[in-house]
């Protein structure tokens, strides 16, 4: 089979397109088929070996995807051959034209949603309500800040927030994303290139009572600021350090919360998807994909899913 594999850490140049053996499947795993692959930034770090990540050589990048069911252990029970799924923290990597996958992180695929639109799921819709539920408690009511909410994790926040009745305000870095951030419905729209963009909301009568945050180490200092009373920031990217005031948070009796998808155990991730499946079969979520490569250009979408003014997913398109 064909596969994109680098054989140490390195640059996305490195990647190359290669001829493998199909991977093995253990007794409780699933062979997939991958219909198509997606693409996010933590695909770069492992990669290079950034951020404490750590691979084994040679590497097929990609924890997302999306396709159908080619083989089941004969200890799996739920799934079978020729099931559409998508799938998150696979065995082998998705950047290939199959893919070894657990069960604890594999789930069906909406009927109306294509592979290329379910390779966009894994990562992004699961951290955002990971983000918003399980660590920020957002309730219908709440007042939600979406900071940078035009990648592909931005556009699953300000999507289940508006579902779920909150009062959404979404910033972007760019008039084209300004533009899709109102098309997707978000109830106020800020510009977070511009400067003191938050200082509007700075005060405890105007502050949110969510900030859903995708660059910690530029924003947090002003973000802490523009809490209400009781509000939390819940912290999904960063890339660097950032110095805030406590009495920021004192002030506020403000929290701040980390959220990282690998510490989420599997009876979690099959609660997320079984709530947020109904929703993509009524189209209420709808990924949104930016733009779609070749399984020889996963270079091109290494370098550019790390580019700012992002507007949807990236997806590797390979069986689709």
């Amino acid at each position: 089979m064909k596969a994109m594999q680098i054989t140490d850490y390195g640059t996305a140049s490195d990647l190359k397109l290669v001829e493998v053996d199909q991977p093995l499947f253990a007794e409780d795993q699933l062979l997939v088929k991958v219909g198509a692959a997606g693409v996010n930034p933590v695909d770069t770090y492992i990669r290079s070996g950034a951020n404490n990540y750590k691979a084994t050589f040679p590497h097929t990048p990609g924890s997302d995807g999306a396709g159908i069911i080619e083989a089941v252990g004969k200890d799996v029970e739920g799934f079978k051959v020729g099931q559409r799924v998508y799938f998150s923290r696979n065995l082998s990597g998705s950047s290939a034209e199959y893919a070894v996958c657990a069960t604890t992180h594999t789930f069906p695929l909406a009927d109306n949603l294509s592979f290329v639109e379910g390779a966009c799921l894994g990562i992004p819709y699961t951290t955002a309500h990971r983000a918003l539920f399980g660590r920020a408690h957002a309730q219908a009511g709440n007042k939600v800040l979406v900071h940078g909410a035009t990648g592909a994790v931005g556009i699953a926040t300000v999507q289940l927030a508006l579902s779920s009745g909150m009062h959404v305000v979404a910033s972007a870095g760019s008039q084209a994303g300004a533009e899709l951030l109102e098309q997707l419905g978000a109830h106020e729209i800020i510009r977070h290139d511009s400067e003191n963009h938050l200082a509007p909301y700075q005060s405890l009568d105007a502050g949110f009572d969510v900030i859903i945050e995708m660059l910690a180490n530029h924003n947090l200092d002003n973000d802490l600021k523009a809490l209400a009373f009781g509000g939390t920031v819940a912290v999904i990217g960063n890339r660097g350090t950032v110095e805030i005031n406590p009495r920021d948070l004192m002030a506020r009796d403000a929290a701040v919360v980390g959220v990282a998808l690998a510490n989420v155990k599997p009876n979690e991730l099959k609660r997320i998807a079984q709530s947020m499946k109904p929703l993509f079969e009524n189209g209420i979520l709808k990924p949104i994909v930016r733009k779609e490569y070749l399984l020889a250009e996963l270079p091109n979408a290494h370098e550019d899913v790390l580019k700012s003014g992002a507007l949807g997913n990236l997806v590797i398109t390979i069986n689709a």
